[in-house]
């Protein structure tokens, strides 16, 4: 086999959640460049539908969009079982939906860290056992889990997301050794900081923008479609003997 045969996706459908903007559109669009078919969630219908259309013009591909809160376990299960009723089956997740609320500890509320922890980690969480049984029964599944740089490098004033997105990778290694018996291999994407609409107060503040910059050894914020070919590394049979692991995609901010 030719090894750059192990990274296509054809035949192969994934479901990502978050999937309408972003990273998570970034992430669609390379799965499906890949030549999976692919499903795509959103809290709004509206939203998932059109990036869905969007992604199969552009591809050529099989898309779906479907709407979710993935902190809701009866929605989960509903997203879940409308992607392998129209798209016939279920291989790869993408957990990728998820928020950030910034600020120093005491002027957080609790509402903002359960809101952070439901979305980041219980959501995860939901999705994973949501689908189990059918990765179990095929015995093959590819998880991904979005993580970030914070689940191994502090920044102040991000407490919540820092603790959801460290659970987020004890999540990963621990479901990577409870499904290895079933050929079901799950990882972790960290990405650093990337130019997305999450980190858009950051950027449009000059001097914010450029004192974050200066720590990122390859001086620059990354593009999302620079996200998407590590996302087809862990999808396919090219990262087979990978599980447990958490890829950094981070311009070289955590080797400091």
């Amino acid at each position: 086999m030719n090894v750059l045969d192990r990274f296509r996706l054809d035949g192969r459908v994934a479901l990502v959640t978050g999937g309408a903007r972003g990273l998570g559109m970034a992430i669609a669009q390379a799965l499906a460049s890949a030549g999976a078919s692919v499903a795509l969630s959103a809290r709004s219908l509206d939203s998932a539908e059109s990036a869905a259309k969007v992604l199969a013009d552009s591809t050529g591909r099989k898309t779906l969009g479907v709407s979710a809160d993935v902190t809701r376990r009866d929605q989960v299960e509903a997203m879940v079982a409308r992607t392998c009723e129209v798209l016939g089956r279920l291989d790869i997740l993408v957990n990728n939906a998820g928020i950030n609320i910034r600020g120093p500890i005491e002027e957080l509320s609790e509402e903002d860290y359960d809101a952070v922890l439901d979305a980041n980690l219980k959501g995860p969480w939901l999705c994973c056992r949501a689908v189990a049984p059918i990765l179990k029964a095929q015995r093959w599944g590819r998880v991904i889990n979005v993580s970030s740089m914070l689940a191994e490098v502090g920044i102040a004033n991000r407490t919540p997301y820092a603790s959801s997105k460290g659970g987020l990778t004890m999540l990963t290694k621990t479901l990577a050794l409870e499904w290895a018996p079933f050929n079901v291999t799950v990882n972790a994407i960290c990405p650093g900081p990337f130019a997305t609409e999450m980190n858009l107060a950051l950027i449009k503040d000059p001097v914010v923008n450029a004192t974050f910059t200066s720590k990122i050894p390859l001086g620059r914020w990354g593009d999302p479609a620079e996200l998407g070919p590590a996302a087809v590394f862990l999808a396919s049979e090219a990262s087979s003997f990978m599980t447990g692991a958490s890829l950094f995609v981070d311009g070289g901010y955590t080797a400091q």
